[in-house]
């Protein structure tokens, strides 16, 4: 049967999706006929650099490049282990590129409204040139890294407003902040924000789970609890602590989910039962079925998806195996066995529920993955598919190592001695071969500090 299918997004996740369609039999027959929106003009989502991504200018990947890259397409040779941002935007353009996406994307195309024309059985795509687009079926990858989640901290708007404090999405470079920087967040960004900005000046970390301390020159307090006059730079901790002086702020406190085109209920969703409707609670996306399908009532489950949900994974790899899971169920709507993936939900629910307490607590957690929970979830998924792939025990050993990798790693940049052990390599078994030494080395390196 004819069917047409809208993919919203042009980064990592859309272009995973694209690719996957194309490799279809529906494709190659006429049958499937794909089209993918990219509001930016060009390619690529976060990892192209401009004013609307939130890229410093030293930021790196915090996964070696064969961990982190689509496993159906390594990195080329001479690329950094742990690249930065223009490789991986290099990367995605040269994927495009192989796979011949390019002719079925169209770039500075924004969406401003999806929605569902039960009378037709389409869904309506409507640009902001205000040309309107009927699809059969949508997959929505727009991604997570565009709206900053700001804190409700007493006091915050105030510093905000003063320009005493901004989000680490505008963050660039070392710049003249003040001799004492606060910086929010204990996530890869707040690292790598707090190690460039602590060669310059004094730094303060709070996070959730700090207490008083000092590591490395680094001040660690527990959570914000509230902004002073910042003439006289308080701030006020959990445990009842006060920092003085502190002239910045910067909030590495993360994004929210954000689907401003397609209209769902807010805040967060009553369960059990499962809704009748979908839910963003900026947090999450509820409920979805294995994080991609929207169980509602209001239009067909198996005409619409998500891809890219999930965090702490390896994006990419997670994306194939999801997309993988989207061409079955677009193919075949009653793959989609709406009763068991509730009684999932509900499972995984009740879960979270006992062991986290609140609602506000289980949607901040819905889409976070263990290493095991995400190797599991990519299994189960291309088993879903009827795909024989699963993950190489190669990658979960080099992920849950890419902390020493990436230590070692800077290491070697520093010495000068980096560019050799990427030279001329070629293939993913190649690469594969080239991290397992690396590891070695890193171990060796490790015990002698």
């Amino acid at each position: 049967m004819m069917a047409t299918i809208g993919i919203i997004g042009g980064g990592a996740g859309g272009l995973a999706a694209l690719k996957a369609i194309l490799d279809t039999p529906e494709f190659k027959s006429g049958t499937w006929k794909p089209m993918l929106f990219e509001a930016q003009t060009t390619i690529g989502g976060i990892w192209h650099s401009d004013d609307a991504c939130p890229l410093y200018e030293s930021l790196t990947t915090n996964l070696p490049n064969p961990v982190m890259c689509f496993q159906s397409y390594p990195f080329p040779s001479s690329t950094p282990i742990f690249p930065a941002a223009a490789y991986v935007q290099r990367y995605l353009e040269a994927y495009a590129a192989h796979f011949s996406l390019m002719p079925h994307i169209r770039l500075g195309e924004k969406v401003t409204d999806l929605r569902w024309d039960a009378q037709s059985s389409h869904w309506i795509v409507t640009l902001q040139s205000s040309t309107i687009h009927h699809f059969d079926r949508v997959v929505i990858a727009n991604g997570h890294h565009s709206v900053p989640r700001y804190p409700k901290i007493p006091g915050l708007q105030t510093w905000l407003d003063a320009k005493r404090a901004s989000h680490s999405v505008s963050y660039r470079r070392p710049e003249p902040f003040g001799n004492k920087v606060l910086i929010v967040g204990g996530g890869p960004s707040a690292n790598d924000i707090s190690a460039e900005l602590a060669k310059f000046c004094t730094i303060v970390r709070s996070m959730t789970d700090g207490s008083n301390k000092e590591e490395n020159g680094v001040i660690i307090r527990g959570r914000t609890v509230g902004f002073g006059d910042f003439a006289g730079g308080e701030v006020f901790f959990e445990d009842g602590s006060v920092e003085k002086d502190v002239d910045y702020c910067i909030l590495a406190t993360g994004y929210e989910v954000s689907v401003p085109f397609l209209q769902m209920k807010t805040g967060l969703p009553p369960c059990p039962p499962l809704p009748s409707t979908l839910y963003n609670s900026t947090a999450h996306i509820f409920p979805l079925a294995r994080l991609i399908f929207p169980i509602q009532e209001e239009f067909p489950p198996s005409t619409l998806a998500f891809v890219g949900l999930p965090v702490r994974v390896a994006p990419l790899p997670v994306m194939e195996a999801q997309s993988a899971a989207i061409v079955r169920v677009f193919r075949e709507a009653s793959a989609l066995d709406i009763a068991k993936e509730s009684q999932k939900i509900l499972a995984r629910f009740t879960e979270m529920s006992e062991r986290l307490g609140s609602p506000a607590a289980v949607a901040k957690q819905w889409s976070v993955f263990t290493e095991p929970e995400q190797w599991a979830y990519q299994d189960a998924l291309f088993a879903f598919a009827g795909s024989d792939e699963r993950v190489p025990q190669w990658r979960k050993d080099m992920y849950a190592a890419k902390t020493l990798l990436r230590t070692f790693w800077v290491d070697l940049e520093r010495r000068g001695d980096a560019d050799e052990w990427v030279k001329d390599v070629h293939g993913m078994d190649a690469w594969v071969a080239v991290l397992q030494r690396l590891l070695e080395s890193a171990r060796e390196w490790e015990s002698t500090r």
